[in-house]
């Protein structure tokens, strides 16, 4: 099977969907920021990251939205309400949404515009990895928040 537009889009729309219930899912809205024995990073920042990872590599490059990543922060903030969190998500799926709306199948074989990794690559391969990368933190959140439930 052939890798489209709609395809790609659909998988990250799910994961961000996935992603809200995961913070919904807490008990207790301050585990979101909780670290704990070996854990490095909390649900929040973990959040924070998909979210400016996205919007930046998806709605600012591709759709050109003029969103500017602010990385840093992204780990540095900390106790910011569910609320925001599940608002920041809310944009990125708009982003994502509204970037490859514009975006064709044909495009997915040209050059993605930077050299993320040190070499030239396809659209269709980096944003592939753009759905493994939030399809990984999104397990490392599901295994946070179900560790502080235990």
């Amino acid at each position: 099977m052939k890798t489209n537009v709609d395809s790609i889009k659909s998988l990250l729309i799910r994961d961000l969907t996935s992603l809200e219930k995961e913070i919904q899912s807490y008990e207790h809205e301050p585990d979101i920021w909780k670290l704990d024995g070996e854990i490095k990073n909390t649900a929040g920042n973990l959040t924070l990251h998909i979210c400016g990872n996205l919007q930046h590599f998806v709605g600012s490059i591709i759709g050109k939205d003029g969103y500017v990543r602010k990385r840093e922060d992204e780990f540095d903030k900390k106790e910011v309400p569910a609320a925001d969190l599940l608002a920041e998500i809310d944009r990125t799926k708009s982003a994502v949404t509204s970037a490859l709306d514009q975006f064709s199948d044909q495009d997915l074989e040209s050059t993605y515009p930077m050299e993320v990794f040190g070499k030239p690559m396809t659209f269709s391969y980096f944003l592939i990895h753009l759905t493994g990368h939030l399809m990984y933190h999104l397990g490392q959140i599901n295994y946070h928040r179900r560790l502080l439930a235990s």
